[in-house]
């Protein structure tokens, strides 16, 4: 047997057996190596993708309600439909009746008129339709809901032009309107 001496520590040890114990220790290290340490790693990431899915499934558990909401209202039949009476004129001598409907559709929505012109010229002969020019004042918002109160005027031929422009408080809205007349 012979002696070992490393930094004042003496082990006896047989060098035959040294080297058994150095083997060994390399196989215990490679089984370490090659065998533990990527399982641990294998362990890990699956645990990093067990904390991602629990927290998908809180998510979905959160969300499925809203889910459902969305579902429900798709699956409600009923259509908002903008009004589309069917089309018809207007005798003559009732062309002045527009005026009134008109006052009530843009007060109803909120607009104010701050003028409303007949085009009399288009009255005279065997004209068809009757032109008004309307200037209004008022939000967008609001805008929207006359027009689509307008939809509902039944002698209404057409909307020629609309012209929209931005005043320092409000919204200034210019109208040529036809309406059909016998």
């Amino acid at each position: 047997m012979k002696k070992l001496n490393i930094k004042g520590l003496n082990i006896n040890v047989d060098p035959k057996n040294f080297w058994y114990l150095v083997i060994y220790g390399g196989i215990i290290f490679l089984i370490v190596l090659v065998g533990i340490f990527p399982l641990y790693k294998y362990n890990s990431s699956l645990n990093k993708e067990n904390q991602e899915l629990k927290y998908k499934i809180e998510e979905q558990k959160e969300l499925g309600p809203v889910y459902l909401n969305l579902l429900k209202s798709a699956d409600d039949k009923t259509v908002r439909l903008f009004p589309s009476p069917e089309k018809t004129t207007i005798p003559r001598s009732e062309a002045g009746k527009f005026q009134d409907d008109f006052r009530a559709i843009a007060g109803k929505a909120g607009l104010t008129i701050m003028s409303f012109t007949p085009d009399l010229s288009t009255l005279a002969g065997s004209s068809t339709s009757f032109l008004h020019n309307v200037v209004l004042k008022g939000e967008f918002a609001d805008f929207r809901k006359m027009l689509i109160g307008l939809g509902s005027v039944p002698y209404l031929d057409r909307i020629e032009e609309i012209n929209v422009q931005q005043q320092p408080y409000s919204m200034e809205f210019k109208m040529k309107i036809r309406i059909a007349v016998k």
